[in-house]
């Protein structure tokens, strides 16, 4: 059994990764007031003290501990630590992600450091810090407190002396609504809202003052983001996901290039080195070294990849920055891909990926990437399909492989849309994966992130969910390449179920009044840029994903729109245009 201490934004990432698992874990918050919803968790409310938390690991059997309380929790944290030292209780700490600190920011260890030249201070380090501050209101500095808009936070703001004229409320835009000299902030990380304080502060010319994060005690594991909180939770304990997650080839390759780099600039070799995930979180990665090269070993965890095993090679030598394919690597032979045919099959991901990770060493490097074997494991794949010869592709959007096993997956699709119905929301946005995600979530900024249900490609047995579980409204966004399968009729588009029919595609080109030759293409995304008329297409292509989809739920509104792979969404809906 697994017990989280959240309260934080943290906390409900980490209930979003548990809640995959489809086990059973408690979830502790202090006062009771975060508002989470929880369909495996057990909520339990309340501070827990040494004796009490003791006890409850003992009786409920804890054998895994996730930290996701605030980094200023400073007492909760130590208690922690001293639990898991008396019962050897592994600890996973999942901690913010922290920008560097701008040499203009005064930085200060207390408040007692908060200098006093200054007439006004806009002060955002929580209710709890008004008695802290008050001292300075005694100097004659005027202070204003940001708090949070409950009753319980201002009857205790009241309690210790802040009268309403001092007291501002956090808004949705989080901007900075009353003028003040400086602004005093907790180095709180990106997910306290750190930088657009920051950000807001200059626009209006202010002193920045922020209060250093404390040291915290060491925990088993520390991880930044929800990929390495579930890693570290597989490695710790590993029957609590049934499925365990693995490494794309693509951070392989990043992971290969940091240790050569690693090894050539710092002259170090270490047995692990972090790797920078496209959504920002760190996590460490195992390598090895080989006389010229380091390498990384591919793991798929549980899903079912032929490339489980192989070992993914760089070598890395100061000069013009480049990305190269070296043996095993395939290399593009047809239109249609992020790069030229004659490049070597390394996705765009994959090379931001490596290039942002060895920014790290200030130098000019030139990487070459190689796989062993990686011709002959490419002949198993679907590479000489799509022209690409001579190896494998080093790929991967998110940077890890979430396991694949169809009733497993199928069961989390369920798991998912049970909790976005339990969420309160109305309509949930049904989408492949995190790219088309990003996409279409910006259509709905107000929906919360439990709305968004990921279905891979069982695009009909996710909708047959949602009729079942009498959701009323479903959003599908679906990519060009799935979206022609499915207007064929292929509600479930995994590559070894449903190919790119390009007989049907002429069929709905012709429909749509257009008359361009697809024989040579590749990939459905080509169709596009061949396109004139794009809004005519994609309304036949939605028409006959409608016919298909919409008998699935007879009592729900379907809307479905079309998501191009440079971020166009069709139709333009009038009530569904982004933010600004």
């Amino acid at each position: 059994m697994i017990l989280v201490f959240g309260g934080t934004t943290e906390g409900r990432k980490a209930t979003e990764v548990l809640e995959e698992s489809g086990s059973t874990y408690y979830y502790s918050t202090k006062t009771g007031e975060q508002d989470v919803v929880l369909h495996n968790g057990i909520r339990i409310d309340g501070a827990l003290d040494a004796a009490a938390m003791l006890s409850f690991c003992a009786e409920h059997q804890i054998k895994l501990i996730v930290d996701a309380a605030h980094p200023f929790a400073t007492q909760l944290h130590h208690t922690i630590a001293d639990i898991a030292s008396q019962t050897a209780i592994p600890v996973v700490r999942y901690e913010r992600i922290y920008p560097a600190l701008e040499p203009d920011i005064t930085l200060i260890e207390n408040y007692s450091q908060i200098p006093t030249d200054t007439h006004s201070l806009f002060a955002t380090t929580g209710v709890q810090s008004i008695n802290k501050l008050k001292p300075l209101e005694a100097k004659g500095v005027k202070v204003f407190y940001r708090i949070l808009p409950r009753e319980s936070s201002i009857a205790l703001a009241h309690q210790q002396g802040a009268t309403d004229d001092q007291l501002c409320y956090y808004t949705d835009g989080d901007t900075i609504d009353t003028y003040a000299e400086a602004i005093l902030l907790k180095e709180s990380g990106e997910s306290g809202g750190y930088s657009t304080k920051v950000a807001a502060a200059r626009k209006k010319g202010m002193r920045i003052i922020v209060l250093k994060r404390p040291t915290l005690p060491q925990a088993s594991i520390t991880a930044n983001g929800p990929y390495g909180l579930r890693r570290a939770v597989e490695h710790l304990l590993p029957e609590f996901y049934p499925l365990h997650s693995g490494l794309t080839t693509g951070t392989c390759a990043t992971a290969a290039a940091v240790a050569a780099a690693t090894r050539l600039i710092k002259g170090e070799t270490p047995a692990e080195v972090p790797v920078i995930l496209p959504d920002g979180e760190t996590i460490q990665v195992a390598v090895a070294y080989g006389a010229d090269y380091a390498s990384c070993t591919k793991e798929a965890g549980d899903d079912p990849d032929i490339t489980n095993g192989i070992e993914v090679r760089a070598s890395v030598v100061e000069d013009d920055f480049e990305i190269l394919g070296g043996e095993g690597v395939g290399r593009i032979t047809l239109p249609g891909f992020d790069y030229p045919p004659g490049s070597p099959a390394i996705n765009k991901a994959p090379r931001e990926m490596i290039k942002h990770n060895l920014e790290q060493f200030g130098k000019s490097l030139k990487i070459t990437i190689s796989v062993p074997n990686g011709a002959e494991i490419a002949r198993r794949t679907f590479n000489p399909r799509l022209g690409i010869e001579g190896g494998i592709s080093i790929i991967g959007v998110s940077g890890i492989v979430k396991p694949f096993s169809e009733d497993a997956f199928i069961d989390s699709i369920r798991k998912c849309m049970t909790i976005a119905k339990a969420s309160g929301t109305d309509r949930v946005v049904i989408n492949s994966g995190g790219k088309s995600e990003r996409y279409v979530k910006a259509l709905y900024p107000n929906l919360p992130q439990q709305a968004f249900v990921e279905y891979g490609n069982y695009i009909g047995e996710t909708l047959k969910i949602a009729n079942q579980l009498s959701i009323p409204n479903i959003t599908l966004g679906v990519m060009l390449g799935k979206a022609v399968k499915l207007a064929a009729g292929h509600l479930d588009t995994h590559s070894k179920r449903a190919t790119m029919d390009k007989e049907f595609i002429t069929k709905m080109l012709k429909e749509a009044g257009t008359d361009i030759d697809i024989s040579q293409i590749t990939l459905a995304r080509e169709i596009w840029d061949k396109l004139e008329d794009k809004e005519r297409f994609a309304d036949v292509v939605i028409a006959h994903c409608r016919e298909h989809c919409a008998p699935l739920l007879p009592d729900g509104n379907l809307t479905i729109l079309l998501i191009a792979d440079d971020g166009t969404i069709l139709p333009q809906l009038p009530e569904l245009q982004p933010a600004q």
